[in-house]
């Protein structure tokens, strides 16, 4: 492994890698580091989660003037919270150097934006409409740049922005330095390396390294009506630190949310909807554990870099296999295991069996818990609870009371009163969730022809359903131990 100390990387950022707790280069920070450090295009094959940001980030930092304010190197992403997230590590990369970054994106007050832009940020973090906008308006001025990313371009691509990197590109100082991340590389993007692009040299990160191997894969047959019930027993019998729930449409969000949250769940929805402060409001409740699950559209599957997840549950499985290895890529970070756990109606087996062909990897099924044994895994969380604290061993204050209790009553009705207090019963209220059609093989392959080119110039995060090509990429097809027992035994990694 690659140490930051052996890339050349100029001592403010190293403070600041240090000041983030990062030490070790991840395979496409070690090798794209280097050459985009002595001026080449580069072109990064890798997949959400690999260390993107800092790849192109720190050398894009190590050639910026921080006296000069003015835009010098320019970060086009497919989503605002992709860009939010992105501008966001820049800044911690920077802040030893001076160097400022800012997000753009649709969405927000064009005359606030204006207003930030004439502060002088060093990088500007952007969406592609909005970012030409500005170009037109002369509000960004690209006169300065010297480094030019496309991140995510396949993404880009699929939501109908491809038109619109081309015009930012042609628009952007020939002289500069131009650096290209994709998952995939189809076609298009492979044009634009053609055409607007110096020589780029290619890295990608290995098959083994583009896996999802600390990611164990599950699913459940279950019937559409039954899936709720399913999910809240799934919660209380495994009792996940913090769990994404992905479903298809914003109005079943709305539902699951409004559901989870009525049977006594730490429980927030977000989708494209929501205002920009909402959305924020509910992410960072996320991040900072003041919420326990997060019920998302895959607005949310691209970007969202939350440490410490330790389950995503496909409520609806997606149409597309690229989909689904984007959205259970959110559990299973920074070297962390997680568990990623998909519910299939019995009419959609096959598509199931379509997404473990594609992405070369294999769900275990699993038994769905029952009401019972939902019970029984509150009762061990409350459990565990009990021994942590007889663990700490600060109990004296409290003997004397325990004792009076113990003459009065025998030992296994105090402890299971004691269980009953702290066991977290839930509300048993109905809830109902709006049916959506099963996926069928043949509309996840006629989606995959779909560029999903709508172009909607009023949202850019917005994306549309399956339109990805399937890009086939290794997900890692190690052996899983099966059986629902097994299963429960191993404790979640929190």
């Amino acid at each position: 492994m690659t140490t930051f100390n052996e890339l050349n990387i100029s001592q403010p950022i190293m403070k600041a890698l240090q000041k983030m707790g990062f030490e070790e280069a991840t395979p496409i920070q070690s090798e794209t580091i280097p050459l985009a450090l002595q001026g080449d295009d580069a072109i990064g094959q890798a997949q959400t989660g690999t260390g993107k940001t800092a790849a192109f980030g720190i050398p894009m930092i190590e050639k910026i003037d921080p006296k000069q304010r003015k835009i010098q190197g320019l970060v086009v992403a497919p989503t605002r919270e992709l860009a939010i997230q992105v501008a966001e590590e820049l800044n911690r990369l920077g802040k030893m150097k001076g160097v400022r970054s800012m997000s753009v994106y649709g969405g927000q007050h064009m005359e606030r934006q204006i207003r930030a832009l004439k502060d002088g940020p060093h990088i500007v973090v952007a969406t592609p409409g909005r970012l030409l906008d500005h170009m037109r308006r002369k509000t960004i001025r690209t006169t300065d740049v010297k480094t030019a990313v496309l991140d995510e371009a396949d993404e880009m691509l699929n939501m109908g922005f491809i038109d619109d990197i081309r015009d930012i590109l042609k628009n952007i100082p020939e002289d500069r330095q131009t650096l290209l991340f994709s998952a995939t590389m189809p076609k298009e993007i492979r044009d634009i390396a053609t055409n607007l692009m110096k020589n780029p040299k290619e890295v990608k990160v290995k098959a083994k390294e583009m896996t999802v191997e600390n990611i164990d894969q599950y699913f459940i047959e279950v019937p559409e009506k039954q899936k709720f019930d399913t999910l809240t027993n799934h919660l209380d019998f495994y009792a996940p630190a913090l769990a994404i729930v992905f479903s298809r449409t914003k109005k079943r969000v709305d539902e699951i949310t409004d559901g989870l949250q009525a049977r006594g769940f730490r429980a927030e929805g977000i989708h494209g909807d929501l205002t920009q402060g909402k959305r924020m409001s509910v992410l960072n409740k996320f991040k900072n554990s003041r919420v326990d699950v997060l019920v998302a559209t895959d607005v949310a599957a691209r970007g969202l870099d939350i440490s410490g997840v330790t389950h995503v549950y496909n409520f609806d499985i997606p149409q597309d296999p690229e989909s689904y290895v984007h959205r259970i890529g959110r559990t299973g970070r920074a070297g962390r295991t997680g568990e990623a756990i998909s519910f299939i109606t019995p009419r959609e087996i096959a598509h199931l069996n379509l997404i473990e062909k594609v992405t070369k990897s294999k769900m275990t099924r699993m038994a769905p818990p029952t009401h019972q044994e939902a019970k029984r895994g509150q009762q061990q969380a409350a459990a565990d609870k009990l021994r942590k604290k007889i663990d700490q061993q600060d109990l004296q204050d409290y003997h004397e009371t325990a004792n009076e209790l113990l003459q009065d009553h025998d030992s296994i009705s105090v402890v299971a009163a004691a269980l009953k207090m702290m066991t977290k019963e839930r509300r048993n209220a109905p809830v109902n969730i709006s049916s959506v059609q099963p996926i069928s093989v043949k509309k996840a392959q006629h989606g995959k022809n779909n560029k999903g080119r709508s172009h909607n110039k009023k949202f850019y995060g917005k994306r549309g359903q399956g339109g990805r090509k399937q890009g086939g990429r290794n997900q890692g097809g190690r052996n899983r131990k099966g059986n629902y027992q097994k299963h429960r035994s191993r404790k979640p990694n929190s």
